[in-house]
C-alpha cells in the first residue's frame, strides 16, 4: 500500500485494520494505492491491479489526490458479487469524504462498502 506523503503512519495502520476486516468479510484481497500516477489514471490502476499476486480475487483502490482521480479495479472472481453500480456508490462515498478533506475516512468507508457488497451471498437450497 504505497502511501506517499498523503498518509501518516497512524493513517496507514487504520487502513490496514480496515483492509483486514474487509478481507475477512468478503474473502477478496484489497490493495490501496495513494499517490501520483503515471499517465492516464485508469490505465495506471489496471496495471497495478494486474501486478497483484491474485488479481482475479483482488480489489484495487487507487487515489491520485493531485489529479483528483479515484479508480477501483476488481478481478473476475470479485465481479461475481460486486457490480459496477456498487463500485460507483463506493467511489461516490469516497469522493464525498475527500471533498471534505477526509482522505483516510473516505478510503475506510469506501473499502467497507466494497467489502459488504462483495461478500458471498447466502443461498438456500430446497431439498
Amino acid at each position: 500500500m504505497p502511501a506517499g506523503e498523503h498518509l501518516s503512519a497512524a493513517d496507514r495502520a487504520a487502513l490496514d485494520v480496515t483492509i483486514r476486516k474487509a478481507e475477512q468479510l468478503c474473502r477478496a484481497e484489497f490493495s490501496v494505492f495513494v499517490g501520483q500516477t503515471q499517465g492516464e489514471a485508469r490505465a495506471f490502476a489496471h496495471g497495478l491491479h494486474r501486478s497483484l499476486v491474485a488479481p482475479g480475487r483482488s480489489v484495487l483502490v487507487m487515489v491520485d489526490p493531485g489529479k483528483r482521480a479515484v479508480e477501483v479495479v476488481t478481478g473476475a472472481d470479485v465481479r461475481r458479487s460486486l457490480g459496477d453500480h456498487q463500485v460507483e456508490l463506493a467511489v461516490a462515498t469516497m469522493v464525498a469524504s475527500f471533498r471534505d478533506g477526509d482522505l483516510v475516512g473516505g478510503l475506510r468507508r469506501g473499502i467497507q462498502q466494497l467489502a459488504e457488497h462483495a461478500k458471498p451471498q447466502n443461498t438456500l437450497h430446497a431439498g
